[in-house]
């Protein structure tokens, strides 16, 4: 069983080193967006915190030497003793300051990893993970222990931690925090109910099959309308040759997504006039809410800056999501003073659903009515304001806020903002150039509100990033 494990592992991950390097995705983020590695990338790092890190390098490399030396005396290849071997010589040049460990090096030890541990059972391959993980903690530690001589943008909110300040965080709910949409949720638990109800009239199961296949032709239908949709408004997504717009047009996609609202609420509305959310219990709604899988950091992120020592900021979730309910559940975790949730909510008798539905947020303008409402609410402090999105109804308010973040890959977000002139910038790589901004004086997260809204976004693959850009380890 061990040695298949191994091969399982192997064919589906490639070898052990580079499997665990992809895994520790969230330490990955820390080390990135610490402040001493995003001062060292944007080339503004103080020498004498160069200096002093790298005055403390004698003390690891001493301990390599010697990890290196008991790693020889096991080893039972004689080829594997003079790979060893070779790597404790660079090691000891290094201290002698006759060599230098480079990028060559770390490949080398990646491959005897590799090599090392094709014999291993998978007991044995766990022990080889645990360890690899607890250096990587060190070492993480060994660079956030790093001083900094100078003001770096992360963590961001220590930025903006003062009392002059008013630091607030929007995010979307679907695709943003959840892997799914909420509405699929939703739909299922109106057939569980339709099935219960059926079971309580001692009838057959024909209003659970009704009812999904009412919701299968509602959903179809829609997203027949959103694909036509899309397809009209980007060049090349019906097969013709794609054009991009010149420059930012921010009157154009407003009006583009005026298109796509209009495909939105027409859905909705049949979902109203289908009453095909009668039946569904309150409390069935919240267990679904709390065992609803959120994005891996989501409910970490939101619990944690509501909660951070400094002047925590406020958090808002802007969501088309039918039920508010099923977002306060899925956030238990999270105090409900300190979360601020704007969507539509379902109309209840007795903790019982109606079908109808109060309609608070349905398209993109709705979105951004909502954040410039509470932003209007906190005049007399400067604000700084985050949004975080991943989906095309995200967009107008990912533009509006001083920085906005998107998560994920959505083709249809990321196609139109090709087609109106949006910059897409990976989140690290904006940062080292706000931090150069920073040492020469001219950084500020604050918008020009009198040039208009600027059209760069910035990328994230997962809330790791996030987490590490705001709040820091």
């Amino acid at each position: 069983m061990g040695s298949l494990k191994v091969e399982e592992r192997s064919l589906d991950e490639g070898g052990i080193a580079k499997r665990l390097w992809n895994k520790l995705e969230t330490e990955r983020a820390s080390a990135l967006y610490s402040p001493y590695v995003l001062s060292l990338a944007a080339g503004d790092l103080h020498p004498n915190s160069f200096l002093h890190c790298i005055s403390q390098d004698v003390y690891f490399l001493q301990a390599f030497a010697q990890a290196y030396e008991l790693a020889e005396e096991y080893a039972d290849d004689e080829e594997d003793k003079e790979a060893i071997a070779e790597l404790r010589k660079r090691v000891l040049n290094r201290l002698r300051n006759q060599d230098a460990l480079i990028s060559a090096s770390a490949m080398r030890i990646e491959e005897l990893l590799d090599k090392l541990s094709v014999s291993l059972t998978g007991e044995e391959l766990d022990v080889v993970e645990r360890l690899y993980h607890r250096a990587m903690k060190l070492e993480l530690e060994f660079i956030w222990s790093q001083s900094v001589h100078q003001r770096t943008v992360v963590p961001f909110l220590r930025l903006h931690d003062n009392s002059d300040n008013r630091f607030v965080i929007f995010s979307g709910f679907d695709v943003t925090c959840t892997s799914i949409d909420s509405s699929a949720l939703l739909a299922e638990l109106a057939v569980v109910a339709a099935a219960a109800n059926a079971s309580e009239s001692q009838l057959l199961e024909t209003p659970a099959a009704d009812t999904r296949a009412m919701w299968n032709n509602l959903f179809s239908q829609y997203a027949e309308e959103y694909q036509q949709c899309i397809e009209g408004i980007i060049p090349g997504q019906a097969g013709t040759e794609k054009t991009l717009q010149e420059g930012y047009d921010y009157d154009g996609l407003c009006k583009t997504l005026e298109q796509i609202s209009n495909v939105e609420k027409m859905a909705t509305e049949r979902v109203i006039n289908s009453n095909v959310l009668s039946g569904l219990n309150l409390e069935d709604i919240k267990r679904a809410g709390e065992r609803l899988t959120l994005q891996d950091g989501c409910e970490k992120f939101v619990h944690d800056v509501t909660q951070s020592e400094s002047s925590a900021p406020e958090v808002h979730i802007l969501s088309y999501c039918w039920c508010g309910d099923l977002i306060w559940s899925a956030f238990s975790s999270v105090e409900q003073t300190k979360l601020n949730i704007h969507s539509n909510d379902l109309e209840y008798k007795e903790s019982i659903s109606t079908g109808k539905m109060i309609t608070n947020m349905l398209s993109p303008t709705d979105k951004l009515d909502a954040f410039n409402n509470i932003t209007n609410n906190m005049n007399g402090s400067k604000l700084t304001t985050v949004y975080i999105g991943g989906s095309v109804g995200d967009l107008l308010c990912l533009l509006e806020a001083d920085i906005g973040i998107v998560i994920g890959s959505d083709a249809s977000l990321t196609n139109l903002a090709t087609q109106f002139g949006i910059m897409l910038v990976p989140l690290f790589s904006g940062l080292v150039s706000k931090q150069r901004e920073v040492t020469e004086g001219g950084y500020t997260a604050c918008k020009s509100k009198d040039k208009g809204a600027p059209n760069i976004l910035y990328t994230v693959s997962n809330w790791d990033e996030i987490y590490m850009f705001v709040l820091g380890r």
